[in-house]
């Protein structure tokens, strides 16, 4: 499953540069699915879904961290552990209940995020 940031975010920003995928954006922020990977113009995602991958989008949250779902491997690939909640001094980088994946999905997601 993804990793999502809950509203006990003290916003201190630690989690941000940890994410080897960038998938974790300041509140408000726009994110592009370039940022952080290996994906650039037109790309289909695994769901099927045609986007620009240098197109901004709409964050998920406006007030705190957030994740990108789309984007969270939890870390799969990369280390043992999320790194987000590894750093995070109030722990409130949780697993997500909304978007529940197997290793093998979350690994095929790295895979395609960086063309590996």
């Amino acid at each position: 499953m993804a990793i999502v940031i809950t509203d006990e975010c003290i916003n201190c920003g630690a989690c941000e540069p940890e994410c080897p995928n960038t998938a974790i954006y300041e509140g408000a922020d726009d994110w592009r699915y370039k940022d952080g990977t290996s994906l650039r113009g037109k790309v289909i995602l695994p769901s099927g879904e045609e986007v620009d991958a240098e197109d901004p989008q709409t964050p998920v949250s406006d007030d705190i961290y957030y994740i990108v779902p789309g984007k969270c491997t939890e870390c799969k690939g990369f280390h043992d552990e999320p790194q987000c909640a590894a750093v995070c001094p109030v722990d409130c980088c949780v697993p997500d209940d909304n978007h529940v994946e197997s290793d093998e999905t979350l690994l095929n997601r790295q895979a395609f995020l960086h063309n590996e």
